[in-house]
């Protein structure tokens, strides 16, 4: 007995494709936009929105630092990053979730945070650390009140 024989399909007529959209004209020195994950390919621009500091000046700030704004919203000639930082942080959000959310590096936002704490548009804090144990005196109510029950 043979195995059956594969037949091969004819390929079906596709529609023509439609022509290709014209490609940005690329900026100074290869600078493309973002990539497809939405971050930015060029360094530049992440240069620019820090005001081309050095960063020598930078706030004490770590990923779990929380951040809230003082203002409800942000004064007209704030630039657009801090602005939407500022949206941002209405509730308090940790540093860690300001830079997933405006899709920019920790650096980046730290930066952008020194000068809104300066400018007193915002508040940062440490998170609240959990004791290691729990009060005594706590564990003894909880204790009594279900030995009442």
């Amino acid at each position: 007995m043979t195995p059956p024989q594969r037949r091969r399909r004819q390929p079906r007529e596709r529609p023509p494709e439609p022509p290709a959209p014209p490609s940005p004209l690329p900026g100074p020195e290869g600078s493309e936009g973002e990539d497809g994950r939405g971050k930015p390919k060029n360094p530049e621009r992440l240069y620019v929105l820090t005001g081309g500091g050095d960063g020598g000046d930078r706030a004490e700030v770590d990923l779990v630092t929380l951040v809230v704004a003082r203002a409800v919203t942000p004064p007209p000639a704030t630039p657009p990053e801090q602005s939407a930082l500022l949206r941002l942080c209405r509730t308090p959000l940790s540093v860690a979730e300001i830079s997933a959310y405006l899709s920019l590096p920790f650096s980046v936002v730290t930066v952008l945070l020194t000068e809104l704490l300066a400018a007193e548009l915002v508040q940062a804090r440490a998170p609240i650390v959990r004791q290691a144990l729990p009060d005594r005196s706590l564990l003894e109510a909880v204790m009594h009140g279900l030995q009442k029950l």
